[in-house]
């Protein structure tokens, strides 16, 4: 009977994980940061998307600085550049959630993995984009930060891996971090919008409260 109870007490445990990552999660994700907000000199937009999973931000080309953009692929007629994060082997194996595996899922949430930044070039803006207003210094801090999450070679250059996008208009760079639970691709994207003293949750790894948000802003 003893042995019965600890293997009970051990299911019970590893059912109340996830459910205890679940509920913090959430209540994180409702607590607001960087509420107020001065908009009188927020003449420049960036927006945010989902694909109903994670988020990527989107800078139009113009607001993009030179470091941001050097060594990236991209072409005159691109006018907008979509930066997501994540993880490396979840990005090439995974580029459908029909593709989804257990073991893909498991090395992604829970073992130190190479990560990913996922580059999509648009020659025109997309109706279900959010638009996000915010002043020269937010942006500047916005660049800086997806800058710094490039994985840089001896040149100082971005390394790319050939052959890889999904489409004719995006493609993958090495990057820096490990994807996690805890760090998920929307969560990179939150930490962008707090570190640049946008409104943002305090923590999140999911997409929809971001998206909120600024809905309701924009």
């Amino acid at each position: 009977m003893k042995v019965l109870r600890q293997i009970v007490k051990f299911i019970g445990i590893l059912f109340s994980i996830p459910l205890i990552y679940f509920l913090v999660s959430i209540i994180l994700t409702y607590i607001p940061v960087n509420t107020n907000q001065n908009y009188s000199d927020k003449n420049k937009s960036v927006y945010i998307s989902t694909n109903g999973v994670h988020l990527n931000i989107i800078i139009p080309k113009p607001y993009i600085t030179k470091n941001l953009l050097s060594s990236l692929k991209y072409s005159d007629d691109d006018k907008y550049f979509a930066f997501g994060w994540g993880d490396k082997n979840f990005y090439l194996n995974t580029p459908t959630w029909s593709d989804l595996t257990f073991k893909n899922a498991f090395v992604a949430l829970f073992l130190k993995s190479p990560s990913l930044i996922h580059f999509t070039r648009y020659k025109t803006a997309r109706p279900v984009w959010v638009e996000i207003n915010v002043n020269q210094n937010q942006l500047n801090k916005i660049n800086n930060y997806i800058l710094k999450t490039f994985y840089l070679n001896r040149e100082n250059k971005k390394v790319i891996l050939p052959d890889k996008g999904y489409y004719n208009n995006d493609d993958f760079y090495e990057a820096l971090g490990s994807y996690s639970l805890f760090y998920t691709s929307n969560s990179w994207v939150n930490s962008i919008l707090k570190d640049a003293g946008i409104k943002a949750c305090l923590w999140t790894p999911f997409d929809f409260r971001l998206i909120d948000f600024h809905k309701k802003e924009s």
